[in-house]
């Protein structure tokens, strides 16, 4: 007795069903109307034999009437449609015009959302060879999840591979296709399927996976609502969705969820036929065509993004140079005011040398990150991140990343944690890992003041900006050559391509960019009035305790048998350094010091770093503490930059900033790693793989600055 397995042939019109249909042999044709339409209804009937378990099967295979979606518009997309929800069927075999892919993968997308099992026929082969389009179907298999064979109704070819991939289909189990979305979307199927995952929500046999379900409660699909709305956990989904579904219409600026997924189907379909397609001579057609021809040449491209990225960083010093000298002298006026007021008794150093100088250093660098970050929102919205992402694909490839963990990377020039969380949509858990590992060599919004505060020491104005860049830039090339050794070292396999979506180019949306930069300001903010403040506090009370009475008493000594304001004052300062050296933090930079000396450190900057792990914020509060305590300051030489000029040579302070630019992330950064990448044994390897690489680079950095300043 044979199997019976139905399958429904769906595509688009005029992509070559019925030759595909007529090209199978020894095929039985039963012709009828779908219920309740006229339109036709072909059945073709056929046996193929298992040659494994030398059993036969009888395919049944119904021709769906050509539909370009499946979104109502015309009586033959309602047909296929309402087939494909309530009709039992085994596969869906979709049927696609090689000639015209990124068209026919519009519907493909809709259909591998169904839950169903999914073949794609890649027919017409023969037209596409004429005209010099060649697709990579076995790459295309791989970034979809589905087979996908080549077939020519006209030469037969690839009719046999077809009938045996139904047969092996059918008997594998199903398995979820590897249709993903924009990031905005992928993070609101995330929250979801958490929640169902949490309350361990028990599936309805028509639901393949959390997923799928996720994805079709954002769709606002009816079926699904009506089945939950009698489910206990709706009652926590309904607010769930709501705000999710608020974020979604923030990135789209639009509400209507149709055109909302049929730009994400658009994106996904042209970023696989970028992916698999390769042709001898492309003209553009239109004005996005145009632009992606200049924007992805592989001649023009990365100059115009390394352009941009020039241009941004400039903008970020030069810009953001104005405001932080006014911020500068309005906290320094403050602390003055406060000791005035207070006293220059402990009350009065904790809030001024303590609270309002830690915090204000961190405040005063806040219009350049505002920059920095209305820099990178700007590009992600216009559509340009994704070129980008697949512009450096081939270039990725040989460090063993994929063009798609650009999107985490440059996200790590903003903040670590969302950037943590974006490499969700990296499908391929080695290329997710390896990019979870570098992240952190991308410099983050809270590192820019460090940069900032040693560039306005060392250098003069006119550079600040590229050198900024040379920064970010040395950073993101020390990232590659890491991810190439994890790749050879430790993540060792083969690469799994997988799709990069191309959204349309749209115009800066400036309430997404607010929302964005608004966002990422008041967390900033938040950890300089939480944090940080409290981080201040600490630091003051370790740099100030435990008083030394002897000291004291020899100072006060010293002091009255002084003959001068300026003799007065370099004891003073004296006996503050001897003070510094005994405190807690002084104890704690002396046991660090060892370990730090061969890069050029004291111990001010060993402790500077230390302090750094906590938030890297913290780095510039804790310089703000110790170096306008412990060094010689008078109305002329009052800023936290010209005690950086004074007190820390060139050459350490080179290997400073190449330490910063790699060592481990701030904690909240290294708790969602922690989260993301399965478990704190790899937060341990991540902190000996940066600390021990940031120790090397600085070192080599160091030793040649020092050459460098001798010769």
């Amino acid at each position: 007795m044979s199997n019976e397995i139905v399958v429904a042939l769906a595509g688009q019109p005029n992509v070559g069903k019925s030759s595909l249909i007529n090209a199978i042999s020894n095929a039985k044709l039963k012709v009828g109307n779908f219920s309740g339409v006229t339109v036709d209804k072909t059945e073709v009937v056929f046996t193929v034999c298992d040659d494994v378990l030398c059993s036969d099967y009888e395919v049944h295979i119904i021709d769906l009437p050509g539909a370009y979606s499946l979104n109502d518009y015309t009586i033959e997309e309602r047909v296929t449609k309402n087939f494909l929800q309530n009709d039992n069927y085994d596969i869906i075999l979709n049927v696609i015009d090689s000639t015209n892919l990124q068209r026919n993968l519009l519907l493909t997308t809709q259909l591998l959302e169904s839950g169903k099992k999914v073949i794609v026929a890649l027919n017409m082969s023969d037209e596409a060879d004429k005209e010099g389009i060649n697709i990579d179907a076995h790459q295309l298999s791989i970034i979809l999840g589905v087979p996908c064979i080549k077939t020519s109704s006209k030469n037969k070819s690839g009719i046999e591979e077809l009938k045996k991939e139904i047969i092996q289909t059918h008997k594998n189990p199903y398995s979820e296709p590897k249709l993903i979305y924009s990031d905005a979307i992928e993070e609101e199927i995330a929250e979801i399927t958490t929640l169902m995952r949490e309350k361990n929500y028990k599936l309805q046999p028509q639901h393949f996976s959390y997923r799928q379900l996720a994805v079709k409660l954002l769709q606002e699909d009816k079926e699904v609502y009506n089945e939950l709305r009698s489910e206990p956990i709706w009652i926590e989904l309904m607010p769930l969705i709501r705000e999710s579904l608020e974020h979604i219409y923030l990135h789209y600026e639009t509400k209507d969820l149709e055109q909302i997924f049929g730009d994400e189907h658009f994106a996904f379909a042209k970023g696989a036929k970028m992916e698999v397609i390769s042709t001898k001579a492309m003209k553009a057609k239109n004005i996005t065509q145009k632009i992606d021809n200049i924007l992805i040449s592989p001649y023009y491209g990365i100059p115009v993004f390394l352009f941009f990225m020039w241009g941004l960083f400039q903008l970020t010093f030069t810009l953001g140079a104005i405001p932080m000298d006014m911020i500068d002298a309005i906290f320094t006026a403050l602390g003055d005011a406060t000791k005035h007021f207070l006293g220059e008794g402990m009350l009065g150093s904790l809030i001024a040398d303590g609270v309002i100088a830690g915090v204000g250093a961190v405040v005063m660098f806040l219009p350049n990150i505002l920059i920095l970050f209305i820099g990178i929102a700007l590009l992600e919205t216009t559509g340009y991140m994704s070129r980008v992402a697949f512009l450096l694909d081939g270039f990725f490839h040989k460090f063993g990343l994929h063009g798609k963990s650009f999107i985490p990377l440059v996200t790590g020039f903003g903040c670590s944690v969302p950037a943590y969380m974006a490499a969700r949509t990296l499908k391929n858990e080695r290329d997710r890992l390896i990019t979870l590992f570098i992240i952190g060599f991308m410099s983050c919004g809270a590192r820019l003041p460090i940069y900032v505060l040693f560039i306005g020491a060392f250098f003069a104005k006119d550079n600040a900006g590229t050198m900024l860049f040379v920064i970010y830039i040395a950073g993101a090339i020390f990232g590659l050559i890491a991810a190439k050794v994890l790749k050879v070292v430790v993540f060792k396999g083969d690469d799994e391509p997988f799709v990069m979506e191309m959204p349309k180019y749209r115009m800066p949306s400036f309430k997404l960019i607010w929302h964005t930069v608004y966002a990422q300001a008041k967390s900033y903010l938040k950890k300089a009035g939480t944090f940080i403040l409290l981080a201040s506090m600490l630091i003051w009370f370790a740099v100030n305790y435990p008083k030394n009475e002897i000291l004291q008493n020899e100072l006060t000594t010293k002091l009255t048998q002084a003959e001068n304001n300026a003799t007065k004052i370099s004891l003073q300062n004296e006996y503050k350094q001897k003070e510094l050296k005994q405190s807690y933090l002084g104890q704690v930079g002396s046991a660090m010091t060892p370990i730090f000396e061969p890069l050029g450190f004291d111990w001010k900057m060993s402790v500077s770093l230390a302090t750094g792990l906590a938030a890297k914020e913290v780095v510039v509060s804790t310089m703000g503490v110790l170096y306008s305590l412990g060094d010689d300051v008078d109305e002329e030489n009052n800023g936290l930059i010209e005690q950086i000029k004074a007190n820390i040579p060139f050459s350490s302070a080179v290997a400073f900033i190449i330490f910063v630019m790699i060592y481990l992330p701030c904690l909240a950064a290294s708790m969602v790693f922690t989260r993301e990448a399965g478990g704190w044994r790899y937060l341990v390897y991540l902190f000996i793989f940066t600390t021990t690489t940031a120790w090397i680079m600085s070192f080599i950095g160091y030793r040649i600055a020092l050459y460098l300043g001798g010769a």
